[in-house]
Order: structure tokens, then sequence, then C-alpha cells
């Protein structure tokens, strides 16, 4: 009989670990929050945005913070298994929506529930297409900014910084074209809705994910 001990299993790293479980947390957060839109001023206009423009952000800054520290493949892999969380959620959501409501329940609270949580067919199929489409380009073209030959502590810094801007502003712009697009084409006219989303979608992405990543990755390599 064998009584060698199996070997270990490598460790994962903190960072990895923690940026993983806020990862999750945001792809079922940008889907509620995205039933309130914001006044965003923005020098001599003001535009309506989704709010859940806000964790999305968060999920572009965490993957490509993954992907400076970790490497393009394990932010893909992340990018991934998001749609596990984001999956599951949409299942459950639409079990609980299902069951009868209790008698005690104000009719005005089960119908802010239900406003906020239902949501059309095209809706739930224009998510999960805009995440995986968005989310993989940012990666790919955050990386694609950083050159071939830069090593993992590479391309840091400023560049790191507007690599994470430039990437978030173009993936951004193509998520609001497909979400919009196969959500609510033929039901209105898509254009105004589409141009002020793509602009305030793109002004936060270069306001907000440098940032971000560059606090993330910072506590990675200082944690």
């Amino acid at each position: 009989m064998d009584h060698t001990a199996p070997a270990p299993a490598p460790a994962i790293p903190r960072p990895l670990f923690v940026y993983a479980l806020l990862y999750g947390g945001m792809t079922v957060l940008a889907g509620v929050l995205g039933f309130k839109q914001i006044a965003l001023p923005l020098g001599f206009t003001t535009l309506a945005v989704e709010s859940g423009i806000f964790a999305f952000l968060m999920l572009v800054a965490i993957s490509s913070a993954i992907s400076q520290l970790y490497g393009r493949g394990m932010a893909n892999r992340l990018v991934l298994w998001g749609f596990a969380p984001l999956g599951l959620s949409i299942l459950l959501i639409q079990l609980v929506l299902a069951f009868p409501p209790s008698p005690q329940m104000p009719p005005e609270n089960l119908a802010a529930f239900e406003t906020v949580l239902s949501q059309t067919g095209r809706i739930m199929i224009a998510g999960p297409i805009a995440y995986g489409v968005s989310l993989l380009l940012n990666v790919w073209l955050f990386e694609k900014l950083r050159g071939d030959g830069a090593n993992e502590n590479g391309g840091g810094g400023f560049w790191m910084m507007l690599r994470g801007g430039l990437a978030s502003a173009v993936s951004q712009a193509v998520d609001t074209l497909i979400f919009i697009t196969v959500a609510f084409y033929g039901q209105f006219d898509i254009v105004p809705l589409l141009i002020g989303q793509a602009i305030a979608k793109v002004v936060l992405s270069f306001v907000l994910v440098p940032l971000i990543i560059w606090v993330l990755v910072r506590f990675a390599r200082e944690g």
C-alpha cells in the first residue's frame, strides 16, 4: 500500500483570493444597481447613467489588476468564472419571483421588489453577452498595450494606469453597444441612449478605473 502523503494543494495568493471574492460580488450587484439612473454632471451638461456602471467598472479594474499581477490567462479565467455567480443569481431571482408572496407583505413592497428584479428575456440575454465580450476585450486590450516583451512587473506605474483607462473606455463602449442593441433594439430609438451611456462610461473609465487599478496592484504587492 502506498502511504505517500498527497502533495499539498498550491496556495492561492491572498490578494487573488480577495479580489476573486470582490469580483463575484460585483457581477451580482451590477444588475441590481442598474435599476437606478443617476444624474452625472459632465462639464456643461448632465448625463443620465445607470448606477450599475460603478460595479461594472470595478469588474473592469479588478480584471485589469489581476492581469497585471498574475497574467492574462488568470484574468481571463476570472472573467469566465464570473458567469457562475451571474448565472446563479439570475436563476435564484427567477425562482423567488415564481413563488407566491406572503399575504403579510405590503403590496407596495412587493411591487417595488418585482420592479427592481423583474427583467425581460432580452435583458437577461443581453447582460451576460455584453459582460463576457466586454470583460474579455478589456483584458486583451490591457495586455496588448503592455507589449509582448514586458515581464510580470513591466508596464506599471503611469503607463499601467493609462492602459487601464484606454482598455476600459473601449470595452465599455462595446458593452454599451451590445447591451442596448440586444435589449432594446426595435422598441424605441436607441441612438440617444447609446450616445449618452457611451460618453458617460468612457469618461468614468478614465476618471475612476486607472486609480482603482493602481490601488489594487499596490495593495497586492505590499500586502
